[in-house]
């Protein structure tokens, strides 16, 4: 690499060296080479811590953190963060694969609008019947939030772009981290910081280019995977509902409306589905909770299919 690095990916692992190989080696497939690495090994207790120090010892634009002990994805997040000395930064989840333009892609149009903040387009890398994965289609919440693309937009002109959600499809401004980190200790961390820099973007452009391939792992390990999990659950909900208070707080009503939408048609049908038949009766009772939160954030848009949730 000739000049400086332009972005920093950060891409923490915990315990994933069946998948860690395949992400590093799609980051040095990148069209665009200026960029740096930070691999934040989680307190793996497998091969993945060495397999980052072999990236790093092969390729100098990786360097290694190791946790001792696992923290957490939100942590190893940050600890990535206060490394970044780069104009950009992005995301790259060790089990997760990002396609070789994405890059060139999402730094290419920052640079070209001035905005701070890019969300791309992903797909779901699912399982299939030889033993392997394989990329799907970009969903259609995926491409209400990113297709056509937009320069230069906010919340108010492009409320859908709010349910896009996930740290791994952006890049960003390095700046607009100063007062932003992910929260500890939590589930669906990415939910309610993508929200925070929604807001806090004087301007943010989307691109319908698939950036990421997101692994669903065939043995269900992921904790996006176990939503049946009562802590799960309330981590969940509490990432949706804190996600909505930012968007309300920052006065931009129409995204609200867009997330109770989506939330209806994506989020509550699994997790409904799931109640009917959980042994906890906590579970049906926190669910329904939410779904009358939700129905008083936006009453025009609940749901008849949802209506149930609300006596429970």
């Amino acid at each position: 690499m000739t000049s400086p690095p332009a972005i920093t990916v950060i891409v923490p692992g915990f315990d994933v060296a069946p998948y860690a190989a395949e992400a590093i080696e799609s980051l040095r497939a990148q069209t665009r080479e200026d960029w740096t690495a930070v691999l934040v090994d989680d307190g793996s207790t497998d091969g993945t811590g060495a397999i980052f120090d072999a990236a790093a010892a092969a390729d100098d634009r990786f360097h290694v953190v190791h946790h001792d002990l696992q923290q957490g994805l939100s942590a190893a997040r940050n600890t990535g963060l206060d490394l970044v000395t780069t104009p950009y930064v992005g995301f790259l989840d060790a089990d997760d694969v990002m396609t070789p333009s994405a890059i060139d892609a999402l730094v290419g149009t920052l640079e070209r609008t001035g905005s701070d903040l890019v969300a791309g387009a992903y797909v779901r890398l699912r399982p299939d019947d030889r033993g392997g994965y394989a990329p799907g289609e970009v969903q259609p919440w995926v491409a209400a939030a990113t297709d056509p693309a937009r320069d230069a937009t906010t919340l108010a002109e492009h409320p859908d772009a709010s349910g896009n959600i996930v740290a791994w499809s952006k890049a960003s401004r390095a700046a607009l981290w100063r007062e932003v980190r992910f929260p500890l200790g939590k589930a669906y961390e990415d939910q309610l910081v993508a929200q925070l820099l929604y807001t806090r973007a004087r301007a943010f452009d989307v691109i319908p280019d698939v950036v990421v391939q997101w692994r669903e792992r065939a043995e269900g390990t992921s904790i996006t995977q176990r939503k049946d999990i009562l802590p799960v659950l309330r981590d969940y909900l509490e990432a949706l509902d804190g996600g909505m208070g930012i968007l309300d707080a920052a006065g931009a009503a129409d995204a609200v409306a867009s997330r109770v939408r989506l939330i209806q048609r994506l989020d509550l049908p699994p997790l409904l589905a799931i109640a009917q038949t959980h042994r906890d009766p906590a579970y049906r009772a926190e669910l329904g909770a939410f779904v009358r939160a939700l129905a008083a954030r936006s009453p025009d848009a609940l749901s008849p299919s949802v209506a149930p949730a609300l006596h429970w």
